[in-house]
């Protein structure tokens, strides 16, 4: 994603084509999205497994030990 980014930025490449890596951008991010959304049901279920149905939300950055 971050080549992709960088292409668009430098300017170089023509119209049709910063269409195309657009399109592959969003491709990409809807996948990644897909893919947390699955990984946050996993652990969803995975703590109803364990009969704690406490929810909190997850912060990316904080770190708990």
């Amino acid at each position: 994603m971050e080549a992709l980014v960088e292409r668009l930025e430098e300017g170089d490449i023509g119209l049709e084509e910063s269409l195309r890596q657009f399109e592959r951008g969003v491709e990409l991010t809807r996948a990644c999205q897909k893919a947390l959304a699955d990984a946050e049901q996993k652990v969803n279920k995975l703590i109803e497994k364990n009969g704690n149905v406490e929810f909190e939300s997850f912060e990316a950055g904080t770190n708990e030990d």
